[in-house]
């Protein structure tokens, strides 16, 4: 087992594309494409600013050229957004092949190297310390309206509109933000319904931690297209391909010189060539001078400290760019590891295993007390679900795995009283 090389491309029973890269050495991820349906209005500007989102809609600077002295948060991110951006699908397949999901770092000859914190505040520009995001909508009857949703079709925003419906259409800008931009997946254009107890309460957007939510994502799709047999991509795709121009100059596109806030930004316009694998990424990796053109520290250039915003280096966002902690997107959580990527700090290394005792302290201390968490209760004669979970489960529940063709719509058919006896048969 411990020879065995295969036993490096198979995780957790999940068939890695690295295990099968020269069999399939013109494999492509395809990235998904999010339409956006809303125009930038300046209007938007002091909600996006609440939000925390204004440097992430400045990534596209087409529509407005606004005081960036008066803006933070949020809208630098939709005005990235409102620019033009594709992928560059080929460039894009080679780092996945080198993605490991059991570190959430790139696998290089000359070590290990991933996007961090750091990363995602001068990429996108976007606020690491706050609140995480998470929960679930359990009140959803406050967004309804006749007994149905209360849906709105959005497109630009009234020249006459009050401030009452310049706030709604703020509302849908940022959830198209969120749900496109940073927050992307496969289900087409649709958006989850859990941003709406958020942007219901766009006073307190600021106050959550977008850069280490997005990152929590990246990292969640990296992992899954790293399986052979998933080739569709979703995620912040321009900070993944942002953060590859940035550290690997061999890979940056020529003409690309003036540097402008958030970094993710420079590549605005940027149309890659094509979307096959060729040689220039096929076998660039392997290549002895890759070590070379990585840059382990290129946001200490003096060019790039001319148009970082100082929000970005406040002291309480720069501790946590080093913090090896949990990032948590709902029910996605994934770890920061920076231990082992300290030279992108200015460190000599890896970090070894000397920061486990302080930082997994509170889960050895959990684990050391799991005899005060032992769950006591009756243990009854007749175990068994009660006729009330029963009839709870059958209405909520996935009973059954035949299609419906087959079966039919099982939550009509009643349950007898039968099934909910306890007790042996």
């Amino acid at each position: 087992m411990g020879d065995d090389p295969a036993r490096l491309y198979r995780l957790d029973g999940v068939a890695h594309i690295a295990g099968v890269i020269n069999e399939e050495p013109q494999r492509c991820i395809r990235s998904m494409r999010r339409q956006q349906g809303m125009r930038l209005d300046d209007r938007y500007v002091p909600y996006l600013q609440m939000a925390g989102l204004y440097h992430l809609a400045r990534l596209n600077d087409r529509w407005f050229r606004l005081d960036e002295a008066l803006m933070a948060g949020l809208y630098h991110l939709a005005r990235l957004n409102d620019r033009w951006f594709r992928l560059d699908e080929a460039l894009v397949s080679a780092f996945v092949e080198r993605w490991r999901p059991e570190t959430h770092t790139f696998h290089m000859p000359f070590g290990e190297c991933t996007i961090t914190l750091q990363d995602v505040a001068y990429q996108l520009g976007l606020p690491v310390d706050g609140r995480y995001v998470s929960g679930c909508l359990s009140e959803f009857h406050i967004y309804i309206e006749g007994g149905r949703p209360a849906w709105e079709t959005f497109g630009e925003c009234p020249e006459d509109a009050d401030d009452d419906t310049v706030r709604r259409y703020a509302r849908a800008y940022i959830m198209m933000l969120l749900g496109t931009q940073l927050f992307a997946d496969k289900s087409g254009n649709r958006i989850h319904i859990r941003w709406l107890p958020y942007v219901a309460r766009l006073e307190e957007l600021g106050t959550y931690s977008w850069g280490s939510t997005v990152l929590a994502w990246l990292y969640r799709c990296m992992c899954r297209v790293a399986n052979r047999h998933v080739i569709k991509l979703a995620g912040p795709l321009q900070l993944l391909q942002s953060w590859i121009f940035w550290r690997f100059s061999r890979f940056r596109p020529a003409g690309y010189e003036e540097l402008s806030w958030p970094l993710a930004s420079r590549w605005s316009g940027y149309n890659p060539s094509g979307s096959e694998k060729g040689p220039r990424v096929q076998i660039c990796p392997d290549k002895g001078e890759f070590l070379l053109q990585f840059i382990w520290m290129p946001y200490s250039s003096p060019d790039v400290l001319q148009v970082v915003h100082p929000e970005v280096l406040e002291p309480r966002h720069m501790a946590l760019w080093r913090s090896v902690t949990a990032l948590i997107y709902f029910a996605v959580i994934e770890w920061h590891q920076i231990d082992r990527v300290f030279p992108q700090f200015g460190g000599d290394g890896r970090g070894g295993d000397r920061w486990f005792p302080s930082t997994l302290q509170k889960w050895h201390l959990l684990w050391d007390s799991c005899q005060d968490c032992v769950l006591r209760f009756d243990v009854v004669a007749d175990p068994g679900p009660s006729h009330a979970f029963l009839d709870w489960w059958s209405q909520h529940g996935k009973r059954f795995l035949s299609p419906e063709t087959q079966l039919g719509d099982p939550r009509a058919v009643p349950i007898p009283v039968e099934a909910s006896q306890r007790g042996p048969g």
